[in-house]
């Protein structure tokens, strides 16, 4: 165990970079977690563990309080068809050990995100329709709740934490030190990108939607709506397959610039995570979307404005074929999610934060939200992240955490 420096405290979204922690602590064991929670219990100040530290509202950061820092326990072992993951694991290192083994797991893109943040809110990826969601291939965790226990979290053992785990967010139950996934073959893909002019969002949303309704599990791809004096559309995506046969499928979508590379996964997984992201400021929320939005909408939202950036990325496949209530995640009958992300640049806080339930409320997609894009003015937050699901994750809170150790401002 051991501090860290001020460089390591700061979040990852830089608008946050205020709160100061009391203490930030680098732990390398168990034991080094269990003596954390129970300073934090003794002197009775706010605690929040960190994987990645890229907690949209902050909440990682916990001003004069107590950061347990996992980034000392991230080993990555592979054996068969099984990984297991420390805690503070980022995806980088995850996908590399991944693909030194010749396996897979629907996970994040992001190089930096931490495995702990991604598969407890549930983890959507570039796979997700063909592998399911990142926690649906969880099948273990090594959880220290609040009273100082270690526990192991299965299917088999602690079975309702288990659930819990599996999408009702990180930082409400505990803090996991090592997770055990399922791994499958790793696929190669085929990768495209099709690129779209100004003032074309209208049409492209729409026909993007109608598109990914009768795509096959396969096909996996992102809308992305950047704001302008006219709005730009573009679609990024993944395939199980040969480019040959992608391109029969991109044919239905309108004409645009296409780009399609075959790679293997982790190629893919590189090409998608792109170069280190340094921390900037901004505001994020998101909507679940569970019928057509309309094109035109979309783009009323988006011309005209300054920076944001809507990211639609499709669900269904192996997505919906969990029940809503077999894991803690409960948007299995979504089309898509839509992520909304506003970079402040010269906007106050309060204008982009306007600008943001603008087009997140505008979207007209109900009142659903993803709990890993966590907004901390989300409109009655509990049901919109957790839904039917919302009274067993509190029960579960209650019973593992009753003094409210975890507590933090959107948590159970």
């Amino acid at each position: 165990m051991r501090s860290v420096g001020d460089r390591q405290r700061l979040p990852q979204n830089t608008l946050y970079a205020h709160q100061k922690p009391a203490a930030t602590v680098r732990c390398v064991r168990v034991e080094d977690v269990q003596e954390c929670l129970e300073l934090a219990v003794r002197e009775r100040v706010p605690v929040a563990a960190r994987s990645g530290g890229h907690s949209y509202a902050g909440y990682s950061t916990p001003h004069n309080g107590l950061v347990i820092d996992l980034a000392g326990m991230s080993d990555v072992r592979v054996e068969g068809n099984q990984a297991r993951i420390g805690g503070g694991a980022r995806m980088h290192d995850i996908y590399e050990a991944l693909g030194a083994a010749g396996q897979a797991l629907p996970a994040g893109t992001c190089r930096s995100v931490g495995i702990g943040g991604l598969v407890l809110g549930g983890g959507i990826s570039v796979v997700s329709r063909g592998y399911g969601l990142t926690c649906d291939h969880l099948t273990e965790a090594r959880i220290v709740t609040p009273d100082g226990v270690l526990r192991t979290a299965s299917a088999h053992e602690e079975p309702d934490l288990f659930w819990a785990l599996k999408g009702g967010c990180g930082g409400n139950f505990g803090v996991v030190t090592e997770f055990t996934f399922r791994t499958d073959p790793a696929p190669d893909l085929a990768v495209f990108s099709l690129g779209y002019p100004e003032g074309s969002a209208a049409d492209v949303t729409d026909a993007w939607q109608e598109w990914m309704a009768d795509a096959p599990d396969e096909l996996w791809s992102s809308l992305r709506v950047d704001s302008g004096p006219k709005s730009v559309p573009g679609v990024v995506g993944t395939y199980e397959g040969s480019a040959k046969d992608l391109h029969r499928l991109l044919d239905r979508m309108p004409s645009a610039v296409r780009e399609v590379g075959e790679m293997t996964y982790l190629e893919a997984m590189r090409h998608y995570s792109g170069p280190e992201e340094s921390g900037r400021p901004y505001v994020a929320s998101s909507r679940m979307l569970n019928q057509h939005v309309s094109g035109a909408s979309v783009a009323a939202l988006m011309d005209g404005q300054p920076p944001v950036a809507i990211l639609f990325d499709s669900f269904g496949g192996a997505v919906e074929r969990i029940a809503p209530d077999a894991t803690a995640f409960p948007h299995r009958d979504a089309t898509a999610s839509a992520q909304i992300l506003v970079d402040l640049g010269d906007l106050t806080e309060a204008r982009a934060r306007a600008l943001l339930a603008g087009v997140r409320d505008g979207l007209g997609a109900g009142t659903t939200g993803y709990v890993n894009y966590i907004d901390p003015e989300m409109p009655d937050w509990p049901t919109a992240y957790y839904g039917r699901n919302l009274a067993r994750l509190k029960e579960v809170a209650n019973r593992y955490d009753p003094d409210r150790v975890l507590a933090f401002p959107q948590g159970l």
